[in-house]
C-alpha cells in the first residue's frame, strides 16, 4: 500500500502492520458487540445465500440505504431469482450506489459478494467517490443457510452445492479482505452473534461540523515562531510558557479556536518552537491543525523513511537534533495523527493545506489526502522551474468557504469563496490569519527574509501584487463570465478583440479601472404626436414590471464618468497597487482618461476627497476609498472633435445655405411666382436647423486650464474652472458594494458631499428636498442644479464662449442632481412626473433617467428589471436624429427602433458591472475584477443602433 493510498482512518491510527490490523479492525468471534461504521461509506455485506444478510440490513439500516441485488433483478426481469439477469441487475445496483455516494449518502450493498471479482468492483466504486469501503461478513453454518432457503417458496429448490460453493469462497476470502481494500472488516460468526450485533454510525475524523467557532485560521508558518507569537498576540491570544520560557500554549480569553493550515516547519529559524506551541494548543483543545506537505515529509523522515533533505528540511533536521528523543517522538506522533482537512461550522467552512474542490469535502481517500497536501499541477513548469499549479479555485463554486495555504502569494484575496493565507512570511512577506466568521484578515510582517524564494512573491505587472498578473488568455477568444445576477454571460471572440484594442491602447492603468458603467436603454417609443420618447411609456413599463415607486433624475449635459478617489496616495498604492503619486482615477465609460493633464485629474480628485472628509463620509462608510458614478460637464470637454466635425458642420452649412435660399424664394414670391409651398417648407427646414444648432450649443462652454507657469496662491488660475461634476451614486467602498442601496439613500449621501463643498450643513435637508423632491413642489423650476451656460450661442471653441461661472474666482465643482419621486400606480403622480419632464426639457434640459427606488429589482418571472431607462427631450433628440427628425414622415419611420437588443445589452452590462463591484468589494484579485470589467467593454462593440 503506497503512502497516498492510506486513508484518514489509517493516518489517525498510525502505521500499523497487516498483522496488527488483522488483530484490530478485523473483529473476532465473541459476545454481542458494536460494529462501528463511518457515516459516509460503502458497506458491503458478505455471506452465503441464506445467511440472513437482508434481515440484518433491514434491522440495522434505513430501507433507502440498502441496495439489494435481488430487488435489482426484479427491476430488470420481474423475477428476483432470475440469475440470467444478474449482469444487468448489478449494473443497475452499481449505478444507484454511485449516485448515492456522489450525494454523500451511506450505501449498503446486500448481495452474496463472496467472490473477489464482485467485491473488487465495489471497492473501485468506493474509491471513485472517495469513501471508505467497509465489509460486514455473516459467517453462518451451512445447515442454517440450507434451512432458511428451504423455508422460502422461491428458494426451496436451490441445490445444496450452491450454498457449499458460497461457503468455500467465503472461507478463502476472510484472510484477504483488508488487502483487497476494505478499511474496516467486521466478521460475525454464528447466528447468535449476527442477531446480537449492532451497527454504530461513526463520525468521520474530518467531520467537525458541530464546531462552529469562532475560529482564527493561521496561514503557513514555516518555522517563524516569533512572528507566530506576534500574530497570536494581535488576535488576542495569551501565551503560556514552560519553565524555560518557551511558548507551549496560547489561550483566547473569549474562547476562540485557532486553526493551522499546515506547513509549520522547514525554512524558518525555529521549527521545533513552532511545533511545541502548536502541539500544546492542539493538545489543550485550543487549536486544530491540518498537515502540510512539509509535515508529511518530516513525518516520513522521523519514521526512518528515506527522503531528500531539500526545501528547508535540512534546517529542520538540524534544529530537531538539538531536542531530546521524547520531543522528537512526540512530534512524530503529532504529525502522524493529523487529518488532511476539516469540515467546520455546519459545513460552511473547509480548512486544508493546498485547497480542495467541493467533491472532496468530507471524503476520505488517498486521492483526497494527496490533493489536500499538494494540490494539483498542470504538468508544466514556469520560468523559475517550479510546477504550474492547477487553478482549482478559479473553477470552485461550492457553498463552503475553503481556507488554505501552500502557494505563497503577496496578499490574501478571496476568490470564488476560497482564500489562500500563505503570504510568504518566511520569504520576507507577512504571516496572515483569517477571523471566522467575521472574514477579517489580520497579519504581521516578517522580521526578516529567512529563506530566499525561488520565485518572487510579487511582480510589477498589473495584478502582480495579488500574485496573479493580468494574462492575455483571460480575455482572448470567446469568454464565459459567471455573474450572480444573470448567470453565465457569453462574450463573442470578435467583441473581445475589439475590447482588447481599446483596453491595451487607450485605457487607464487597469489597477485603477475596477468598474465600467453599463449602457442605458431608452424608454419605449412614444405614441404621442410629435414625440419619439415620452415618460408616459417609461412609467407604464415600470408599472407593468411591478415597480411602484421610481425616482426621476435629471439627465445632465455631459459625459458619463467614473471617479475612484482615495483618501491618500498610500491607500491607492496599498489597495490598488499603483505607483506613487496616483490619488485615484477619473475615466470615461470606455476606460479612457478624461484629462491628458494628470494635474487636472489630481486637482479634481483632491476636491472630491476633501468634500468627502468634510461630509464625514470616510468615517460613516468606514472606508479609505470611494467609487462614484457621475456625469462630467460640459459635453464639449470630451466631445469637441465630434461637435466640430459633425454637429457644428451641419449648423455651419445650414447657416450658410438657408439665408440665400430663403432670400431667393422670397424674391421669386415677390415677382408673383408661386413658391409659397416650397418657401414654407424651406422656412421650416431653416427653423429646424437653427433649433439643431441651439440644441448642441447648450452642451458647450469654455473651461479654463491653469498653464504650467501659473502662479501659486489664492490668485492662481483654477484648472477646474468651468468644469462641473454631478455624482449620482456611490458604487462601492472598502469591503462593500453599495449598488443595492436605494437610490433615495444614494442621493442623500451625494447631497451631503455637494453641500460640504459649499460649506453648507451636511446633516439638514438635502438639495433634492430643497429643489422639490416630491410631486407638486416645483422641482423643475428650482435654481438648484440649473445647467450652466445653457443657450450661450457660441460654437465649441469659438471666441465669445463664456465660462458658466464667470465672475466667480472659485466656482463649485460638484453639481446636484434634481429629482422627483413618482408613484406609477397614481395617475396624478404620473401626470406630475410628465409635467416635470416637460418643464425640464423646455428649459433646455436633456431629459431624465427613471430608476426604481429600490435597486436590483426583479420581475414576477425572476428576471432583472431594467435598472434605469432614459427619456430624452424632444430638442435633445434633434442632435441625435438630425434637424428634421420631428417631421411627421420622419417620426413614422424612426418609431421603428427595435429596442430588444439594446435592452438585453443594458441588462447584461449591468449584471457584469454588479459582478465587478462585488468582486472588488470582496477583495478578489485584479484579474477577477477585470474579467467582468473587460466583458462590459467587449459588449459595447456589439452591433446596435448608436442613436438608442
Amino acid at each position: 500500500m503506497t503512502e497516498n493510498d492510506r486513508t484518514e482512518h489509517d493516518r489517525t491510527q498510525g502505521d500499523r502492520t497487516e498483522q496488527d490490523r488483522a488483530q484490530g479492525d478485523v473483529e473476532r468471534p465473541g459476545a454481542a458487540r458494536s460494529l462501528p461504521v463511518p457515516d459516509l461509506s460503502l458497506v458491503v455485506l458478505i455471506g452465503a445465500t441464506g445467511s440472513g444478510k437482508s434481515t440484518f440490513a433491514a434491522r440495522q439500516f434505513k430501507p433507502t440505504e440498502v441496495l439489494s441485488s435481488d430487488v435489482c433483478r426484479g427491476l430488470v426481469s420481474d423475477d428476483e431469482n432470475d440469475q440470467g439477469a444478474s449482469r444487468d441487475a448489478f449494473e443497475v445496483l452499481h449505478f444507484i450506489a454511485g449516485k448515492r455516494l456522489a450525494a454523500g449518502r451511506l450505501t449498503v450493498v446486500d448481495a452474496t459478494n463472496v467472490q473477489s471479482e464482485s467485491r473488487a468492483q465495489l471497492v473501485r466504486l468506493a474509491r471513485e467517490h472517495d469513501v471508505l469501503p467497509v465489509a460486514i461478513v455473516l459467517d453462518v453454518p451451512e445447515q442454517v443457510c440450507a434451512e432458511r432457503n428451504a423455508a422460502r417458496a422461491d428458494r426451496a429448490g436451490l441445490p445444496r452445492r450452491v450454498i457449499q460453493r458460497h461457503q468455500r469462497e467465503l472461507r478463502r476470502s476472510l484472510r484477504h479482505l483488508e488487502r483487497e481494500g476494505f478499511r474496516k472488516v467486521h466478521i460475525l460468526r454464528g447466528q447468535e452473534e449476527v442477531e446480537a450485533a449492532r451497527v454504530v454510525p461513526e463520525r468521520r475524523f474530518n467531520d467537525l461540523r458541530h464546531l462552529t467557532g469562532p475560529f482564527d485560521i493561521v496561514g503557513d508558518i514555516h518555522g517563524c515562531r516569533s512572528e507566530l507569537e506576534s500574530l497570536l498576540g494581535r488576535l488576542g491570544y495569551e501565551t503560556v510558557r514552560d519553565g524555560l520560557g518557551r511558548p507551549v500554549d496560547a489561550v483566547h480569553p473569549q474562547g476562540r479556536t485557532a486553526v493551522f493550515v499546515g506547513d509549520l516547519v522547514d525554512r524558518g529559524p525555529d521549527s521545533p518552537g513552532v511545533l511545541r506551541l502548536v502541539m500544546g494548543m492542539v493538545g489543550a483543545g485550543h487549536a486544530l491543525c491540518v498537515p502540510g506537505n512539509h509535515e508529511n515529509k518530516l513525518g516520513r523522515y522521523l519514521k526512518g523513511r528515506k527522503v531528500q533533505h531539500t526545501h528547508g528540511l535540512a534546517e529542520t533536521i538540524e534544529q530537531l537534533e538539538r531536542e531530546d528523543d521524547a520531543f522528537r517522538a512526540e512530534a512524530a506522533a503529532f504529525i502522524q495523527g493529523l487529518v488532511s482537512h476539516y469540515v467546520l461550522d455546519g459545513g460552511g467552512l473547509v480548512v486544508c493545506h493546498a485547497g480542495l474542490p467541493e467533491k472532496y469535502h468530507g471524503r476520505t481517500s488517498g486521492r483526497v489526502r494527496s490533493f489536500a497536501l499538494y494540490g494539483d499541477t498542470t504538468g508544466e513548469t514556469d520560468e523559475f522551474g517550479l510546477p504550474v499549479r492547477y487553478p482549482w479555485a478559479e473553477e470552485y463554486r461550492g457553498r463552503a468557504a475553503v481556507v488554505y495555504g501552500h502557494t505563497p502569494t503577496p496578499r490574501a484575496n478571496w476568490l470564488n469563496n476560497t482564500i489562500c493565507l500563505d503570504t510568504g512570511c518566511v520569504f520576507g512577506g507577512t504571516m496572515t490569519a483569517l477571523r471566522w466568521p467575521e472574514r477579517e484578515l489580520v497579519d504581521v510582517p516578517a522580521e526578516q527574509v529567512w529563506y530566499e524564494p525561488a520565485k518572487p512573491l510579487a511582480t510589477e505587472a498589473p495584478g502582480g501584487a495579488d500574485g496573479r498578473p493580468l494574462d492575455l488568455d483571460d480575455v482572448a477568444g470567446k469568454r464565459i463570465v459567471e455573474t450572480r445576477h444573470m448567470g453565465r454571460l457569453a462574450v463573442r471572440e470578435e467583441n473581445s478583440a475589439a475590447a482588447l484594442e481599446v483596453m491595451s491602447r487607450f485605457a487607464i492603468d487597469p489597477r485603477l479601472l475596477p468598474y465600467l458603467p453599463p449602457t442605458m436603454a431608452p424608454c419605449a417609443t412614444s405614441k404621442e404626436e410629435g414625440y419619439l420618447e415620452h415618460p408616459a411609456e417609461a412609467f407604464a413599463a415600470y408599472r407593468a414590471d411591478g415597480v411602484r415607486e421610481v425616482v426621476c433624475e435629471e439627465k445632465h449635459m455631459g459625459s458619463r464618468a467614473v471617479v475612484l478617489v482615495c483618501r491618500d496616495e498610500a491607500v491607492a498604492r496599498e489597495r490598488f497597487g499603483v505607483p506613487e503619486g496616483a490619488p485615484g482615477a477619473l475615466y470615461t465609460r470606455t476606460g479612457r482618461p478624461f484629462f491628458d493633464d494628470a494635474s487636472t485629474t489630481a486637482a479634481l480628485l483632491r476636491r472630491v476627497r476633501d468634500c468627502a472628509e468634510r461630509a464625514g463620509l470616510w468615517a460613516e462608510l468606514d472606508t479609505d476609498w470611494l467609487l462614484l458614478d457621475a456625469e462630467l460637464m460640459p459635453w464639449s470637454l470630451k466631445a469637441t472633435g465630434l461637435l466640430r466635425k459633425q454637429y457644428a458642420a451641419v449648423g455651419a452649412a445650414s447657416a450658410a445655405v438657408f439665408p440665400g435660399a430663403l432670400g431667393a424664394l422670397e424674391a421669386a414670391a415677390g415677382r408673383g411666382v408661386e413658391v409659397s409651398e416650397l418657401l414654407a417648407r424651406q422656412r421650416g427646414r431653416a427653423a429646424d436647423a437653427a433649433a439643431f444648432t441651439d440644441a448642441y450649443r447648450r452642451y458647450c462652454w469654455r473651461v479654463g486650464t491653469a498653464p504650467a507657469d501659473a502662479p501659486d496662491g489664492p490668485d492662481a488660475p483654477d484648472p477646474l474652472d468651468g468644469i462641473r461634476l454631478a455624482p449620482f451614486q456611490i458604487l462601492a467602498v472598502q469591503g462593500r458594494s453599495l449598488a443595492a442601496l436605494p437610490h433615495t439613500e444614494q442621493l442623500t449621501l451625494i447631497d451631503r458631499l455637494i453641500a460640504a463643498e459649499a460649506g453648507g450643513e451636511t446633516g439638514g435637508e438635502s438639495s433634492g428636498e430643497r429643489s422639490g423632491e416630491r410631486n407638486g413642489e416645483g422641482g423643475a423650476g428650482a435654481e438648484s442644479g440649473a445647467q450652466p451656460g445653457a443657450g450661450s450661442g457660441a460654437e465649441p471653441g469659438a471666441e465669445g464662449a463664456t465660462s458658466p461661472v464667470a465672475g466667480s474666482a472659485r466656482p463649485g465643482l460638484l453639481a446636484p442632481t434634481r429629482r422627483l419621486l413618482v408613484d406609477t400606480e397614481d395617475e396624478a403622480s404620473v401626470a406630475a412626473g410628465v409635467a416635470w419632464w416637460l418643464d425640464l426639457t423646455a428649459a433646455g434640459g436633456e431629459g431624465m433617467v427613471l430608476k426604481p427606488v429600490q435597486a436590483l429589482v426583479r420581475g414576477s418571472d425572476g428576471r432583472l428589471v431594467q435598472p434605469g431607462v432614459k427619456c430624452r427631450g424632444r430638442e435633445y433628440l434633434r442632435i441625435i436624429y438630425g434637424p428634421e427628425y420631428t417631421s411627421p414622415e420622419n417620426l413614422r419611420r424612426l418609431r421603428i427602433r427595435h429596442l430588444g437588443h439594446k435592452r438585453s445589452l443594458a441588462l447584461r452590462e449591468y449584471a457584469l458591472g454588479l459582478e465587478a463591484l462585488d468582486r472588488l468589494a470582496e477583495g478578489e484579485p485584479l484579474w477577477r475584477v477585470h474579467e467582468a470589467v473587460f466583458a462590459v467593454l467587449a459588449l459595447e462593440s456589439e452591433p446596435v443602433d448608436p442613436r438608442l
